[in-house]
Formats: C-alpha cells, structure tokens, sequence
C-alpha cells in the first residue's frame, strides 16, 4: 500500500502549518500510523523544510525497529524518533501525532505557572483538557520520548513544559484543530494577561459545559475545518499531493 491518502493529509498539515508560522527552521515533525497496531508511521525527513513538503516525500517508519528506518537515505531527525517512536509504540489511540514549537503554547509551557485559565470560549475548550509534561530533561532522544509518551493520557493535547506543545488524536483532522485552537487559546490568555489587567474568568461549571459543547458538537467540525484547508492547498500549492 502507498497510503496515498494519509500522505496528503500529513503533507496538507506541514504546509498549513507553515502557513501558521508554526514551523521552527527544519525542526519539528508531524507523524501518522498507517498499521492498525499503530507501530508503523508516516514522518517527515529530516532536513526538508514544512513548505515544501509533499505527500512522496514522507517516510515509512517502525516505531519497534529502528535500524530499518534509519537504514535508507532518507531517514528521520533522531528526535523525532525518540519522541514519536515512542508515542506510537504506546499510545494506539494517538494515530496523529503534530509537534510543534508554536510561540503562544511554548510561552505558555515556559511559565511556573502553566495553567489556562477559561477566559473565553477557545480557552474554555481545554478546560481540564490537555496533559502536562513538567520533567523536560534536555533535547527529545529515547528516553525523553518515553517520558513524554507516558503523560498524554487520555487528552489530544500535551503542553510539553520548556519545549512545546503536541496534539495526538485519531486523525490528521483532529489533531490539527486541535492544536490550531490550542494555539489561538493561549495566544488570547497570554495577551489578556499581558494587560496587567484583570481576568473575567468563566466559573468551573460553564468552562466545563462550554468544553463539552465543543466535544459533542455536531458534524465533525475539526473535519470541516481540514477539508477547507485542503481546499486552498488544492487551489494554491496543489504539488503537496504529489
């Protein structure tokens, strides 16, 4: 099989990412599971950078064998191996996994305090929503992958503390609104609080009613969402499915 479906979607993602202002030179790396365990991946390679990536371009990686994926020529950054082999390789209901180092959720993981208060209705979207990873120990090879992996639970969003933000779900779709809201949820809290001023903070019980509103609303938005993305892409760089 040549996943050429979950290519494009993977590659629509790094582009609209992109786009964002979410990338960080050729750093960074977005991950798919092609195998029904979940153990085998699509990734990008490292040193190509998000704008220019297309569909051919992602590489098949075993999260149980690393010395077949680094075997050929193209082959993936050694810490996106350690971070996403790991979340592959045990969490099966991460099927995409995007991490980034977005300027508003890494801010956020920077502070002593790392809490997102429900401020709006973006915000109030992870009321008690997202995990938190507090034990960053230097750059992201095996054993920080281990770690990191073991902190999601049973969230889409991990705010990985001094480093990032990661969004797993179970499609490209989801995982990208999810971090597109996380991304705009803490670029409103941190800009409200810049303000010095302050904060109309929702009560516990209408941030949690908002969040469930946001889970149970109809249709699959966060698909809506992807598919107008892919849209633009097919209007304006429509190369990435190649």
């Amino acid at each position: 099989m040549d996943f050429h479906e979950e290519r494009c979607a993977l590659a629509a993602a790094f582009r609209w990412a992109f786009r964002l202002g979410w990338h960080e030179a050729v750093a960074n790396h977005f991950s798919l599971s092609v195998s029904d365990n979940g153990q085998v991946f699509l990734m990008n390679p490292a040193g190509l950078h998000f704008s220019r990536i297309t569909a051919s371009d992602l590489i098949v990686c075993d999260a149980n064998d690393r010395e077949a994926t680094f075997a050929g020529t193209a082959v993936p950054d050694p810490t996106a191996w350690g971070i996403h082999g790991a979340f592959h390789r045990h969490l099966p209901h991460a099927r995409a996994c995007l991490h980034v180092h977005a300027v508003n959720a890494t801010a956020l993981s920077c502070l002593q305090d790392p809490t997102l208060p429900p401020v709006d209705q973006n915000t109030a979207r992870f009321f008690r929503r997202f995990g938190y990873d507090d034990g960053y120990g230097g750059m992201g090879f095996a054993s920080e992958g281990e770690r990191l992996s073991q902190t999601l639970g049973t969230n889409r969003i991990l705010l990985m503390g001094n480093h990032g933000v990661m969004a797993a779900a179970e499609s490209v779709a989801r995982a990208f609104d999810e971090l597109y809201y996380f991304e705009r949820a803490c670029e409103t809290y941190l800009k409200a609080a810049s303000t010095g001023l302050s904060l109309k903070v929702l009560s516990d019980d209408i941030a949690e009613k908002t969040a469930r509103e946001w889970e149970d609303y109809p249709d699959a938005p966060w698909q809506t969402h992807f598919d107008a993305l892919c849209a633009i892409l097919d209007e304006e760089e429509p190369d990435f499915r190649s």
